[in-house]
């Protein structure tokens, strides 16, 4: 990141948001906070819970408090769909950070920090989401990857949206809401067939929803269904 974004204007710290004396070092002279920091990991969330709290929870009470502190003017904090009635404990722990965010509103002078949240779907290949994993194992010369529910849905969301909607909310001035936007949803079993690769059924775990949503209303098989070949060409653009 650091040779990509050579600019002095630029400080890269080295750091953790369960260290709140290094959160205030990094808002010195800061504006405004965008907070994605978190253990993110269904599977993860689900052997480490206690790990999961560390960051997703207290890591938010330390950005909170550190934000106050070095009189920072916003602060939006990156959360997702599985804080909507969650079910998992990254999903629990999301909702339990977004609940911290927008009560901190209630702590806050005339002069902020103002506080709001972006909830996020599924990000089109982000880091260690499920295209990049069925390419990279496609690559290595598997026929089949492993699905566990093809009738799964997920909210389709490009990293571009994604930045626009956290970049629209920082610039705002107000806080205390949760930004949802509005997405359409693919099934799993169709981007299988998209990327030209068969599935291996392992059976959907206890600490995973078939069907996501959004707002805890509208699930994610209830919203317009993406095409395969919707999908294809989406696979086409990187």
């Amino acid at each position: 990141m650091r040779q990509e974004f050579d600019d002095d204007r630029l400080r890269f710290l080295i750091g953790d948001v369960r260290d709140q004396p290094r959160l205030l070092r990094a808002m010195e002279d800061i504006d405004t906070v965008i907070s994605a920091a978190a253990l993110k990991r269904i599977e993860t969330s689900f052997y480490n819970p206690d790990e999961v709290v560390k960051t997703n929870v207290i890591g938010t009470m330390n950005t909170i408090d550190a934000a106050k502190i070095a009189g920072v003017r916003k602060v939006v904090l990156v959360s997702t769909d599985k804080a909507a009635i969650p079910k998992s404990v990254y999903g629990f722990s999301k909702a339990t950070a977004e609940a911290l965010v927008l009560a901190a509103n209630n702590m806050s002078g005339a002069n902020g920090p103002a506080y709001s949240v972006c909830r996020f779907g599924n990000v089109w290949c982000s880091t260690g989401s499920i295209v990049p994993k069925w390419r990279a194992m496609i690559a290595a010369g598997e026929k089949v990857v492993p699905v566990t529910d093809p009738e799964c849905t997920r909210f389709f969301m490009r990293i571009e949206e994604a930045a626009k909607l956290v970049y629209r909310e920082a610039e705002s001035s107000s806080g205390g809401r949760t930004v949802i936007p509005d997405l359409p949803a693919y099934q799993v079993a169709d981007l299988a067939e998209a990327m030209g690769v068969g599935i291996l059924i392992s059976g959907l775990p206890d600490f995973e929803k078939a069907h996501e949503t959004m707002d805890g209303i509208t699930h994610s098989n209830e919203v317009r269904r993406m095409t395969v070949d919707e999908l294809r060409r989406e696979l086409a653009r990187g």
